[in-house]
């Protein structure tokens, strides 16, 4: 009995391990020593231009990606840095939490469903300033993948 092999198509359901790194080799995700992902193809889990180098691979399959400056997250851009006054902080989450500059603050998206996530970049008297972008926005990404199943 031969048994078919299973490639990525756009909408297939994936069960894979990855590990999403920037130029400094540093991992932002790795699933590798966890259990793995699963993730539905062009429901925007992967960035678009990662997505697309998954196309075609095979179940089983093992590969790396280099993507170039900006081609997974974008450019960073500059209106992804907003003031945020800390008397609005207190007001919306913990009063008594205190910030320092590299951490990583969750805000509630408009309709409450979900969640988005700044970097303090800067502390001032009252307030602070906060990078919205991803923090993989405008670097190059290399992009490690172990295919376990395709559906």
């Amino acid at each position: 009995m031969t048994a078919q092999s299973n490639r990525v198509q756009p909408g297939s359901f994936l069960t894979l391990h990855y590990r999403l790194a920037g130029p400094d080799g540093r991992a932002v995700v790795d699933t590798f020593a966890d259990k793995p992902a699963t993730l539905s193809l062009g429901s925007g889990q992967l960035a678009p231009a990662i997505e697309q180098r998954l196309l075609g691979l095979e179940e089983g399959a093992e590969a790396q990606f280099e993507l170039p400056a900006g081609a997974a997250f974008g450019e960073r851009n500059p209106e992804m840095l907003q003031r945020v006054k800390l008397s609005l902080l207190h007001q919306l989450g913990d009063p008594e939490a205190e910030y320092a500059v590299g951490d990583v603050v969750e805000f509630p998206t408009p309709d409450g469903q979900g969640a988005y996530a700044g970097v303090v970049r800067e502390q001032g008297e009252g307030w602070l300033l906060f990078d919205f972008n991803h923090p993989l926005a405008g670097q190059a990404v290399r992009f490690d993948v172990k295919l376990l199943g395709v559906m």
